[in-house]
């Protein structure tokens, strides 16, 4: 609901701050007080038009606050943070134009567009007057009212599962539908490819595989003549270990003669050691760098292979073998390809038959909902000076095309205001007066549904008095027992029916002009009670009139 409502240098208010609590609350004052300027204000909050007519003469800009308290479930939640709007504890909205004409728009101090402001603002509150604002006329919001009204939320959210079902189920056949035209254009190349693919057998890997075999087969080719080099060096019959092995053997038939002998024996035997983990390390090197020319090009053949049929199929080798089961698939979907979609097709006409048989179920319940709607809109229809008109809603069923994930009816709210008169939507034909009081009338009916938690009425008893203005302002208090109602009212019957009531005045020092709203206390409440009564000259009798009207 609307906690608060902050102003400042709107037209004729200068800075007001109102502190608004749930129920039914009364706004009065003489015409031309400013009480138009209040909605203006919480209009130009709930984002509409920013004109820069509404700053105060003499002021740079004007600027506009509206806090509401909300539950954790309420719509304006989730739309807030959808858009990333930190949505925990109250909702502000504010407004802010300057006398140049711009404007900027922010949600919990977080600076948004106009477009989501208004969003937002139309998912808080309700607006209904002489220029209503259509929200809850236009037929687009009818069926989500009917089924809110005929507790059919459920069997909505039941319809909408077996929607996507049928939509999934169509959407996959058409797929393969798709697939199965497009392999069937390109059998002989699908038959080719998988052929090509399974007699090159690619394993996954063996690319990187090859390249190194064949980068240390290269290597060993280079190293060919410098390897069989220090082979004759040190294997040979006159090579270095040879040479060492010789020495060694002679120094060792003198070694005793000198100690130093010894000692050069000892090394020469390390070197004899070393020699020979040389030797062994060269013979492994040589195995490692195999240069047989044969397998060398065997290992490059295999490898431009794998890369061409890479190249010709734009895929990494490595995806050479998943690619020859992907076609293999397909190619075997061509022989199950009829059947296969065949089974596809019984399976979107089930999910229709589903869907049909779910939706058909939620028409007629929707059928025997419009009929309690309207007998209810009827009952409100006469105590509102409506008794000429009559109230229907629409249930009609639409052709395939028109189906959708809500349903396979159109919903709309008509009325016929005189006898003989054809039913049309209530936007059409119905005058100001009427138009506010259809619209209380639906309210009542449809109790909370789809409300947006305040609901405000601009005028509602314009041009009607005594027993309309009561059963008005009773209709009013019956509906402010479940949500918030404001109203701006010129009926004392209807300003006796509120749990809250302001006055609006305008008062001028001689230079500047200002709008005003007090609170008033129970004293205060029949005096303007009395004065809505008698005009200007309040009496005793119009004094004890209000007392009797707030008594009830």
């Amino acid at each position: 609901m609307l906690t608060l409502l902050d102003i400042r240098n709107v037209v004729l208010i200068e800075a007001l701050a109102l502190d608004f609590a749930d129920g039914l609350s009364v706004l009065t004052g003489e015409t031309g007080a400013g009480k138009s300027i209040l909605l203006d204000a919480l209009g130009l909050a709930m984002g509409a038009r920013g004109d820069a007519a509404l700053v105060r003469h003499g002021a740079d800009s004007a600027r506009v606050t509206a806090q509401f308290d909300v539950g954790p479930a309420h719509p304006a939640r989730a739309l807030l943070a959808a858009n990333d709007i930190e949505a925990d504890g109250d909702i502000i909205l504010r407004r802010q134009v300057k006398a140049d004409g711009g404007s900027r728009a922010f949600i919990n101090d977080q600076p948004v567009s106009a477009v989501l402001l208004r969003e937002a603002g139309a998912a808080l509150v309700e607006i209904h007057g002489q220029s209503d604002d259509r929200g809850l006329l236009a037929a687009r919001g009818h069926r989500a009212l009917l089924d809110g009204f005929g507790g059919l939320t459920g069997q909505v959210a039941g319809v909408r599962a077996a929607w996507s079902a049928w939509q999934a189920a169509a959407a996959a056949e058409t797929i393969a539908a798709a697939q199965l035209e497009a392999d069937a254009r390109d059998r002989e190349w699908l038959e080719h490819a998988v052929k090509e693919l399974e007699a090159l057998n690619a394993k996954p890997g063996e690319e990187a595989e090859l390249a190194e075999d064949r980068a240390s087969m290269q290597k060993g080719a280079r190293l060919t003549d410098d390897l069989s080099a220090i082979e004759v060096l040190l294997t040979g019959k006159d090579g270095g270990v040879s040479q060492l092995a010789q020495a060694a053997r002679r120094l060792d038939r003198i070694g005793a003669e000198h100690p130093l002998l010894g000692e050069a024996l000892e090394s020469l035997d390390r070197a004899l050691v070393e020699a020979g983990e040389a030797e062994d390390r060269l013979l492994a090197a040589v195995q490692a760098l195999d240069a047989d020319p044969a397998r060398l090009e065997a290992t490059e053949t295999r490898l431009f292979e794998l890369r061409a049929m890479a190249r010709k199929h734009r895929v990494e080798a490595d995806a050479l073998a998943e690619l020859a089961e992907t076609l293999q698939a397909r190619a075997e979907a061509l022989v199950a390809g009829t059947s296969s979609l065949k089974a596809l097709a019984a399976a979107t006409t089930a999910a229709r038959s589903a869907y049909r048989t779910a939706a058909t179920v939620l028409g007629k319940d929707r059928l025997a909902a419009a009929v309690r709607l309207d007998k209810a809109v009827a009952g409100e229809l006469a105590p509102l000076k409506l008794d000429a008109a009559k109230f229907r809603t629409v249930v009609a069923a639409q052709a395939e095309s028109g189906w959708g994930p809500e349903g396979a009816e159109r919903v709309e709210f008509e009325i016929s205001t005189n006898p003989g008169a054809p039913f049309a939507p209530l936007i059409k034909i119905a005058s100001g007066g009427e138009l506010s009081r259809f619209v209380l009338a639906l309210k009542v009916a449809l109790a909370e549904t789809g409300s947006a938690g305040t609901i405000i009425f601009d005028e509602i008893d314009r041009g009607v008095g005594g027993a309309v203005a009561s059963a008005i302002g009773e209709r009013l208090a019956r509906l402010a027992g479940g949500t918030q109602v404001l109203v701006v009212t010129h009926s004392p019957q209807v300003a006796a029916r509120g749990a809250h009531q302001w006055r609006i005045a305008k008062a001028s020092d001689g230079a500047v002009t200002r709008t005003a709203v007090v609170p008033l206390s129970a004293n205060e409440r029949r005096e303007e009670i009395a004065r809505m009564l008698s005009g200007a000259d309040v009496t005793d009798e119009a004094r004890a009139q209000a007392a009797v009207l707030l008594a009830h």
